[in-house]
């Protein structure tokens, strides 16, 4: 865009030039008419901008392709800038930094036995695609345990989900919310944060002001996701967790990995953190989910895990089709090769161009010289652009 704007000015201001040297010398000065025509036609060639015009689109579409290769796609070039600019990367936690296959690693009954927690639970999460959904109902199908028959199901937003089992109301929910609820007392507040601090996911499962008991879930980070951290850092990147998980478990999770987190936000919230972050630099954000659609679109850069949703791969900018977390820095680091190889461009183009406009109005390089130098800068600024084909942005260095 900054090359199309450019040259609408540019190429007015070479005809003009191009003009007065053909004019002002034989009519100001009286000089031959033949001589200062001949430098004119030559200026023109010389002024030409097509070397400045090719020097962008070449490097863009070397590093698309580079990119591509790797499994790193992005949506053009406007893309490549913005990840160049980004200083700050929001990663979403279940299915990005995690592998998003949680797995139960405790059932604590609370008045009833395990067998009919599990049932009571597998009942309201039945037909579920949510990950903790799926984690309940594996467990359940592991211990040979039937899910209640149950219906009305629906979703309570950002707090769990309710279903009538067996005839009654049963929930499962967040600690927070049973606790609004009034079903969970202090022995199981005690032990649910016990479990959050181990960096769980905790669950209760209760009916109308009875807890019957907590599942716990832990969703084991990717093996690259501290990798990842590593390297985005040492490009002076801010790696940062977006995460519906309570401060406890968000805490054990990020400190583990390294990085800074915000915890307990709905989407809407982890649009307002994006949009917030966004006041001071360019934003990544790296997410999977449906969830995360509307922060990835928010995003100075969204880019979709290739693991993820329909929703999320429509609405991102770019895509890493490996679903590795270290792909995010090859990523920045591929746009910032791209960016630093336009500005070469440039210069090589408006360079060349500066030296023999000089000359060839003193007279030193005449027509034939212009021609070489016009094709010349046009084939060293493609040359240039097609190094990026080689460049491998999984090399730290």
């Amino acid at each position: 865009r900054f090359i199309d704007r450019f040259s609408r000015y540019y190429m007015p201001a070479i005809v003009g030039v191009a003009l007065l040297v053909a004019l002002v010398p034989p009519l100001g000065f009286g000089q031959a008419w033949d001589t200062w025509i001949y430098r004119a036609l030559a200026l023109l060639l010389i002024g030409c901008p097509c070397a400045l015009v090719i020097s962008v689109p070449a490097s863009i579409a070397s590093a698309l392709s580079s990119g591509a290769r790797r499994g790193i796609l992005m949506k053009g070039g406007a893309v490549i800038e913005a990840t160049a600019n980004a200083t700050r990367v929001a990663f979403d936690k279940t299915g990005t930094l995690t592998i998003g296959r949680p797995l139960v690693t405790d059932v604590v009954p609370l008045g009833t036995t395990e067998a009919e927690l599990l049932a009571i639970a597998a009942g309201v999460e039945t037909g579920s695609s949510h990950p903790l959904a799926e984690a309940i109902l594996r467990r359940a199908e592991t211990e040979k345990v039937t899910a209640l028959p149950s219906s009305d199901a629906r979703a309570i937003i950002g707090k769990g989900v309710t279903a009538s089992v067996a005839g009654a109301p049963a929930w499962v929910a967040s600690p927070d919310y049973a606790a609004e609820q009034g079903a969970l007392d202090g022995h199981g507040v005690s032990r649910a944060l016990t479990l959050e601090e181990e960096g769980k996911t905790v669950v209760v499962v209760f009916r109308a002001r009875s807890a019957l008991g907590l599942i716990a879930m832990r969703d084991e980070p990717r093996d690259d996701a501290i990798a990842a951290v590593r390297q985005l850092s040492a490009l002076g990147i801010t790696s940062i967790m977006l995460t519906g998980d309570n401060e406890r478990t968000a805490a054990a999770i990020a400190t583990g990995l390294g990085m800074q987190y915000r915890a307990g936000l709905m989407p809407e919230d982890k649009v307002a953190e994006i949009k917030s972050m966004a006041t001071s630099g360019g934003v990544m954000m790296i997410g999977d989910g449906i969830n995360d659609a509307p922060a990835l679109a928010a995003a100075s850069v969204g880019v979709a895990m290739g693991s993820g949703t329909d929703v999320a791969l429509e609405t991102a900018d770019a895509a890493l089709l490996r679903s590795r977390l270290t792909d995010v820095a090859a990523q920045i680091r591929l746009a910032r090769a791209a960016m630093t190889n336009i500005q070469q461009n440039v210069i090589i183009a408006l360079g060349l161009k500066a030296v023999f406009l000089i000359t060839t109005v003193l007279g030193i390089t005449g027509l034939w010289i212009a021609i070489l130098a016009d094709t010349g800068a046009t084939v060293l600024v493609t040359i240039n652009a097609l190094r990026l084909l080689s460049f491998n942005p999984e090399n730290q260095r």
